[in-house]
């Protein structure tokens, strides 16, 4: 390969698209340029799409993408355009439903070839170059669906309306009205029993993905409904996945997926978004159950986030690679002499403890992962729980400071709003629950660094590398982002992170949302105009931007005393009450804002000085409350913007906490034990 060719990608700042800056193939982004080239040659477009953490698409790349002969073929035959998933979700999702539509499964690099006008007419995912896996050769591909173009235009031509019929159906929700009930909840956490397994937590069978919003709603069901069974599908999934490989047990973190069912084996590459997902999962399952490694693997998710994903401005960065050397996982595992030689004689009860062996668990190497409880395996070894906890922490530091030292995967450096704003979320709750001073210093940084540099000229975008905001932002970027920034106003009770959260959420009105529908568009009003301007509902890795706004609209109709956001979510649940109870698997979020919505939701005034109002604050960082809003402010003055402050006055000049429940309020108190017994009631 010419490594001193660059194609028309160099001048972009994903680091997915520079990955391919030096292919052979004349890539180019998509856009204008492009778009019109396909429309004045008659060709073909080929669009490719991935994303830098992508194993498989580093893998087609180097067999197809990096190859001459390939490259020159593509060139010759189709207009070549590269996009980052991540930087266009607009474009990957309405390919990668075709793609599903058309093979049953989906997935990425995605492979889709689409005529000039941009309606799709082939399409898969990874091609190896020559036919292996059950898949025909890539260079036999690209000659075929030529030829079909130019052979069978017609008949492309008369499928076309048809495509977008179905395309436009896809997106669309099967919805009928009903009544928001209590009956949903349950019929919701029924139908998750069902798919739950008892064995290794999780739900289906592998490969298995955490599932961190359902596991949110069932604690919520629990908390309401006392559900044994509720609980015990969470603490079944935490216990299995924070011991199994798909958490970093050196670094931090958890990895994207495991392709087993007892979660050993993960996808290695780390994703910010479930990251976020999970530090607030094990941070709400921690305050209902008190389980102190729950509280532990939360604190060290976040720590792992700020050490290793975090620009010195304040971003928080967008993955790490799967692949380090060319190997998948390869920076995450070990050999059964490479763990005795760094642990010495504390290596033979590690070892067996951390199921290190001379054959290895994975490919013949070792994936860390805990074997027993440290009750019983201390009873085995003959130690004490002390003492292994605290030998672990030793061998943890020095197998760390080795890992150090080997070449590192590659991160994914742009920050995208909706990514950011999930991990603003969990990092400010994780901020106040904890008592963590250092958590919320990096939440507001975060905060100033997304404010001050993703909104221009006074609108939101969703992609940031190297000083440019690039691309309108999508409804997720607003949902995402408004959630985090109430999560912040809560945690520290700066009321500018509630003005802005409410000043973009109108905003977010104004551009996206479908009056006749009663939902929000995936896109902005004023958007690029792609084949369909299309809605999406499901929580899939990530929360759709519906649900989160949704969620969102029904805090802020009780911080900010609009009843008009609360009819609009509303409106939204009614529409989705027959898919909440039927197929909760995909409504996690949903669920969450359905037990907000179904209430009694506990509206928390603390007012006073800050040192003050973090003694009687105590009481809210030991109980699960998630149907809350909590407005901390010295004094009342802020009224106007945040109503629930209202004729609230300090009592005998000291903090003071006010609780309101079901349009009533109680007396209000000063001492946290009074506090305390009142939130128990």
């Amino acid at each position: 390969m010419n490594h001193e060719r660059r194609n028309a990608l160099a001048g972009e700042t994903s680091p997915y698209l520079l990955q391919h800056a030096a292919n052979p193939v004349d890539w180019q982004p998509w856009n204008d340029k492009a778009l019109k080239q396909a429309r004045r040659e008659d060709k073909p477009i080929l669009l490719s799409v991935g994303y830098s953490a992508c194993h498989w698409c580093h893998v087609m790349e180097h067999e197809s993408f990096e190859d001459e002969e390939t490259a020159a073929l593509m060139n010759r035959l189709f207009v070549n355009i590269k996009v980052d998933r991540e930087e266009r979700p607009d474009v990957d999702s309405i390919y990668m439903n075709y793609v599903q539509m058309t093979t049953g499964s989906g997935g990425w690099p995605l492979t889709v070839f689409l005529t000039p006008d941009l309606i799709p007419f082939f399409g898969g995912t990874y091609f190896p170059p020559d036919e292996r896996y059950g898949r025909p050769g890539f260079k036999r591909v690209l000659e075929r669906v030529s030829d079909a173009y130019h052979q069978r235009r017609d008949e492309i031509d008369a499928m076309s309306d048809d495509v977008v019929r179905r395309l436009e159906e896809s997106t669309r929700l099967a919805t009928a009205e009903g009544a928001l009930s209590r009956d949903l909840l349950t019929q919701a956490a029924r139908e998750l029993a069902r798919h739950h397994d008892p064995r290794f937590g999780g739900f289906g069978s592998a490969p298995k993905f955490p599932s961190a919003m359902v596991l949110s709603f069932l604690l919520r069901f629990h908390s309401r409904e006392e559900s044994k069974s509720a609980l015990e599908m969470v603490e079944t999934s935490l216990r299995e996945m924070s011991r199994g490989g798909l958490y970093d047990w050196l670094g931090g973190g958890f990895h994207r997926y495991s392709v087993d069912d007892r979660w050993l084996v993960p996808h290695f590459e780390k994703m910010l978004y479930d990251n976020a997902l999970l530090a607030r999962l094990y941070l709400e399952a921690h305050l209902l159950t008190g389980d102190e490694s729950h509280r532990r693997i939360a604190e060290q998710t976040i720590e792992y986030v700020l050490r290793e994903m975090t620009h010195e401005e304040g971003g928080f960065f967008s993955s790490q690679d799967a692949d380090s050397e060319g190997e998948e996982g390869k920076f995450y595992v070990w050999s059964y002499d490479e763990v005795g030689r760094i642990l010495g004689s504390d290596a033979e009860w590690f070892r067996d403890l951390m199921d290190v062996t001379p054959s290895g668990n994975f490919e013949g190497h070792n994936i860390l992962h805990q074997r027993y409880d440290l009750e019983g395996f201390s009873r085995q070894a003959g130690l004490s729980v002390e003492e292994i906890g605290s030998g672990l922490e030793k061998c943890r530091q020095s197998l760390l400071e080795a890992r150090g030292k080997r070449v590192w995967p590659g991160r994914d450096d742009k920050i995208l709003t909706s990514w950011n704003g999930m991990m603003l979320a969990a990092i400010s709750e994780a901020a106040f629950l904890l008592d963590r001073p250092d958590f919320l210093e990096a939440a507001n940084r975060n905060a100033e660094f997304l404010l001050a540099n993703l909104i221009v000229d006074g609108r939101l975008h969703r992609s940031w590398k190297e000083g440019r905001a690039r691309f309108n932002a999508y409804l997720e970027d607003y949902a995402c982002l408004v959630e985090g920034l109430l999560n912040l106003f809560e945690a520290g009770g700066e009321i500018r992170w509630l003005r802005e959260a409410e000043r973009l959420t109108r905003q977010q009105l104004e551009l996206f949302w479908d009056e006749e529908g009663g939902d929000f568009y995936f896109t902005s009003s004023d958007h690029e105009k792609l084949l369909l301007r299309q809605k999406e509902f499901m929580d899939n890795a990530t929360p759709s931007g519906n649900s989160t706004a949704c969620a969102n609209l029904l805090r802020l109709s009780v911080l900010v005393g609009r009843a008009e956001y609360r009819e609009k979510a509303e409106r939204m649940l009614r529409r989705l009450t027959v898919a909440l109870s039927r197929h909760p698997l995909g409504f996690g979020r949903w669920l969450q804002a359905l037990d907000f919505a179904l209430g009694p939701v506990d509206e928390l005034v603390v007012l006073g000085p800050e040192t003050e109002r973090g003694k009687l604050l105590r009481p809210l960082r030991k109980r699960f409350l998630p149907n809350r809003v909590l407005v901390q402010q010295e004094t009342s003055a802020e009224h106007e913007t945040v109503p629930l402050l209202q004729g609230k006055q300090l009592q005998k000049g000291r903090a003071t906490a006010f609780v309101c429940r079901d349009y009533a309020c109680r007396q209000p108190v000063t001492s946290a034990g009074d506090l305390e017994e009142q939130l128990g009631q």
